[in-house]
């Protein structure tokens, strides 16, 4: 047999492969955008009865720990605290677990808090680097603040579990100390907690980009579209993720992951499956999956939510290489993860989570960029021999392109359905955010595809993992510039 005689069928098994792999993307994300809708729907019309005042004046209302680990933020550490002071809620606690920085992050909040070191009762429930102190306020007005100091434990994880021993309520939030929340985060969050019959193990909300937004004293004073074209990059891509892909999954009550940059949840659940580990990369979306397992095995009904309101503000990269630093970390807490947990894939036993989006995101979300890759080299090779098709090719291209800006641009008008008070004011700032969906395709895309080849290729070769070191600008406010912090906070997986 001739090579040409051998190679043509692989070819079209290749592309009739190929053309079925593309048509299941294509139904699922149509699928998600037609559950994002109706859970936007009944989000919306649950809001219009949904009366705050009354959880605020409620006598048992549970209480949450709010819990925020610091790592060389020196620059806003103050603001980030006071913002995270002013949320709204009648019975919390904040706790900032210093991670062993190595500026003055820790002195800052001392001098700024009027903090001294107390005697804490402490015991270990999860396993983290030892503590070297405790610190609360003299001046009652930060009652509820409790720092902790402890030894560097090189990722979120392992601080988290320190604020997790320290913790006195039955929930809790894990949030970065640099994120803005929205002052009525923690009633919106632990609404379904409290109304849901089944057992919510987490509860997650949309994450926007604060950078290029005004922010005076931990406030968002003028809320702005990022101005930098990556992090306006990284908008789009939040909205798309949040607000329609993770609430279409919410419908389906298998929620991926809770972002480690804001999730509000069940203490007990999280310490009987041993905490975070902080071994993983990707340590959002491990507790996640570890929680569904613990569910699951213990044969009990639960839910976790995916909010479409936008309740957190983070910043965003804005140089390729920080972008890429921690683009390449997600990929590999991603390979890494579903390794790990093989066993979930079409397993019964796990429900919608086994079945369904364990499925779907391992071959169509782990392997897409392989698959893409390859598709790439495939078209090279048929343009150097002059055997492409290019009438089909071209077609193919022109149709992926329009569904691609079709799926993002419903996420822009879906974003705009929920909570709409709190996005951008201008038509024109909504549509510039919109825009970005025309040329994300040909220019962010694809340098998250190398991101993410770059990964795997490190997680395969078992190189070591770059933690945390987050380029931190500030945040810009009406009578400050901003500060550059080369070297501050842990990045989170979306």
């Amino acid at each position: 047999m001739s090579p040409e005689n051998f190679f043509h069928p692989v070819l079209k098994i290749y592309e009739n492969t190929i053309f079925i792999y593309c048509l299941v993307i294509f139904a699922v994300q149509i699928l998600l955008m037609i559950l994002a809708r109706l859970e936007i729907r009944r989000n919306v019309f649950v809001n219009k009865f949904w009366d705050i005042k009354e959880i605020e004046k409620s006598a048992v209302i549970p209480g949450i720990s709010v819990i925020a680990p610091a790592y060389n933020e020196s620059s806003t550490i103050i603001d980030n605290v006071r913002s995270l002071l002013t949320l709204y809620y009648p019975k919390f606690e904040l706790i900032i677990v210093n991670d062993g920085s190595t500026d003055d992050t820790l002195q800052k909040l001392i001098d700024a808090y009027s903090l001294i070191e107390v005697d804490y009762s402490y015991e270990p429930a999860v396993l983290s680097q030892p503590i070297r102190g405790f610190y609360k306020s003299t001046n009652k007005a930060y009652k509820h603040l409790l720092v902790i100091d402890k030894v560097n434990g090189k990722c979120k994880a392992d601080a988290i579990n320190a604020g997790l021993n320290a913790a006195v309520f039955p929930y809790f939030l894990n949030t970065d100390v640099d994120c803005i929340l929205h002052r009525n985060t923690l009633l919106y969050l632990i609404r379904p907690f409290l109304t849901e019959q089944k057992r919510v193990l987490a509860v997650g909300a949309a994450i926007r980009m604060v950078n290029s937004s005004h922010v005076d004293g931990g406030l968002i004073t003028g809320l702005k579209p990022p101005r930098n074209i990556w992090a306006r990059f990284q908008e789009m891509e939040y909205i798309r993720a949040f607000v329609m892909a993770k609430v279409g999954w919410s419908r389906l009550n298998a929620v991926p992951n809770i972002s480690g940059a804001l999730g509000l949840f069940d203490k007990e659940v999280v310490l009987n499956v041993g905490g975070y580990d902080p071994g993983s990369l990707g340590e959002d979306m491990d507790i996640t999956i570890r929680m569904v397992k613990y569910a699951c095995r213990h044969k009990f009904d639960y839910i976790i939510k995916q909010l479409p309101q936008t309740l957190c503000w983070t910043e965003g990269p804005e140089t390729l290489r920080v972008l890429k630093r921690q683009r390449v970390r997600w990929a590999r807490g991603l390979w890494q993860l579903f390794w790990r947990n093989l066993h979930l894939l079409f397993n019964p036993r796990y429900r919608a989570t086994g079945l369904i989006m364990y499925p779907y995101t391992f071959f169509f979300e782990l392997f897409a960029p392989i698959l893409e890759s390859i598709g790439i080299i495939y078209y090279i090779v048929q343009i150097s021999s002059g055997t492409l098709p290019w009438t089909n090719a071209t077609i193919l291209l022109i149709f992926i392109y329009c569904f691609s800006v079709f799926i993002s641009t419903i996420s822009v008008l879906y974003d705009q359905l929920v909570f709409h008070q709190e996005k951008y004011k201008k038509l024109s700032e909504v549509i510039g955010i919109a825009l970005m969906v025309f040329i994300e395709p040909l220019l962010y895309h694809p340098f998250v595809l190398y991101c993410s080849l770059t990964g795997y290729l490190s997680q395969c070769t078992k190189l070591k993992p770059v933690w945390g070191n987050m380029q931190r600008k500030g945040f810009k406010s009406d009578s400050e510039p901003p500060v550059t912090d080369p070297e501050s906070s842990y990045d989170f997986q979306a």
